[in-house]
């Protein structure tokens, strides 16, 4: 039988840390913008009430959460922090309607960086810094921050953490959950402090370095500026391109990384890939600039090098409108979307391991109709690859493709044209931001129909939380006893 009181204990403590938060960024931007003070601070009360109520609802018993309490947290944890993440929107006045603020916040917390706002730069500053936050927030998980510093709650932390991340590896960065999710952000948090450090010394204002420090680690994409990055210096572009290389990477490797261990990310596949795509793509990108603009080849390789690590990484930051240089530009760009980062990153899309193994599998495909007696298995960093998680991967990438088709279908009628309905889907699905059509890279979603933005948020909780954590809770085993 299903145990709410956990679920209850963990949603309370996540909201009495976001409600601390907003009740924090209301006190620091006091003197900038009254307004937005009481915003953050009603915001925060309401929270922080929320949070409390649920918390003393365990009833002083403390329980291993298993793996359907588990998925249940998870879902309802995120779908929580959306939607009392989006207050400070609501209270503040800026957006037109529930759904907008619905949709950025979904948008934040989920690391989409899709926005419904048209001048950025109008925004008070307290707003841009929280649009970061729930970015950065976001992009580590806010189930795994529970994990390595709440283990006073006394529940088990395996079953949140698989829930949260359940994409295929089996990098280990430490035998304990509590010990594997510190090192994450310790990790995530050096690399976010070094990075705004480094924007800051290139010239960008303390203020734009916070928020793209925060917005980058998180492959989120919320800018501070109107035309994203696309304003700054070639340095800060170059750092930016290299900070979002390293976000898309899985972070076991980046722990080996640190500890000097580089044979191990030598030789581990997926990172290999992830080189090999980059590279690919990236030619592509540059050869179709340099065919169809008049930039010199630095610009264009520069301009083809960071649009490429953008929406691979799941990022969404533009320095161009890729969309108006050529047919072949966009169809790139499109196919950016549908890959994703490394599987341990805090990036979204299919991920790059599922890429390689369903490859190597189809490969091989080929040898088994040749010699049908023979055993041929799949090998993923010289291991067997397990007929389970061949079977996870085949059945991940149906459902993804079948939530990509059946959310294009309900938002094409919902009174949005059929190629911004399939960028829409696309990108919101794969946590990337910019689309085509009319959600391309130099639009925003203002002009969707209300019920369409609902949609796409919802498929932005499914596309973070990787389809199952999400799609499990509607079958009716989940919910019986046995």
């Amino acid at each position: 039988m299903i145990n709410f009181q956990p679920v209850s204990n963990v949603i309370g403590i996540l909201l009495g840390l976001l409600g601390s938060i907003m009740i924090v960024l209301g006190l620091i931007f006091m003197y900038d913008d009254m307004g937005t003070v009481w915003a953050f601070g009603k915001s925060g009360i309401v929270t922080l009430s929320a949070g409390a109520i649920l918390y003393f609802l365990k009833f002083g018993t403390k329980n291993n959460v298993q793996k359907r309490e588990g998925y249940i947290i998870v879902a309802l944890a995120w779908i929580a922090m959306i939607l009392f993440g989006a207050l400070p929107y609501f209270f503040a006045d800026i957006t037109k309607s529930v759904s907008d603020t619905i949709f950025e916040s979904a948008s934040g917390f989920t690391t989409t960086g899709a926005t419904i706002f048209t001048d950025i730069e109008a925004l008070p500053r307290s707003i841009l810094l929280w649009r970061s936050l729930t970015q950065w927030f976001g992009g580590m998980g806010v189930i795994v921050l529970t994990v390595a510093l709440l283990p006073l709650l006394g529940i088990g932390g395996i079953q949140l953490f698989m829930a949260e991340a359940p994409g295929p590896t089996s990098d280990k960065i430490h035998p304990r959950i509590q010990g594997t999710a510190k090192r994450l952000w310790f990790i995530y948090v050096g690399l976010t402090v070094i990075l705004m450090g480094l924007l800051y010394l290139e010239g960008m204002t303390m203020f734009d370095a916070i928020n793209h420090g925060f917005t980058t680690m998180a492959t989120g994409g919320f800018s501070t500026k109107n035309a994203s990055v696309a304003g700054y210096s070639p340095l800060i572009q170059y750092t930016i391109i290299l900070f979002m290389f390293i976000a898309g990477t899985n972070y076991a490797m980046l722990y080996f990384g640190l500890k000097g261990k580089f044979k191990n990310i030598l030789r581990n596949d997926e990172f290999k890939f992830y080189l090999i795509i980059v590279g690919f793509f990236v030619l592509c990108m540059t050869a179709g600039i340099v065919h169809k603009s008049q930039l010199d080849l630095e610009s264009a390789f520069r301009a083809g090098l960071f649009q490429t690590i953008s929406l691979i990484t799941t990022t969404g930051y533009i320095t161009a409108d890729y969309t108006s240089i050529s047919p072949f530009i966009t169809s790139v760009a499109f196919l950016l979307l549908f890959i994703g980062g490394s599987a341990g990153s805090t990036s979204g899309g299919i991920k790059l391991i599922r890429h390689l193994v369903f490859v190597k599998n189809s490969y091989l495909e080929f040898k088994r109709l040749l010699h049908p007696r023979a055993i041929v298995r799949v090998k993923l960093n010289k291991q067997l690859v397990q007929g389970r998680i061949m079977t996870h991967i085949l059945v991940f990438l149906l459902m993804y493709l079948g939530v990509f088709v059946v959310g294009t279908i309900v938002v094409s009628t919902l009174e949005m044209d059929f190629l911004s309905s399939v960028g829409a889907v696309a990108t919101c699905l794969g946590n990337v931001g910019p689309g085509i059509g009319s959600v391309g890279p130099v639009d925003n979603f203002a002009h969707v129909d209300g019920l369409a933005k609902i949609v796409l948020s919802f498929i932005m909780i499914l596309g973070r939380l990787e389809l199952f954590t999400i799609i499990i809770l509607f079958t009716p085993f989940f919910w019986r006893n046995n």
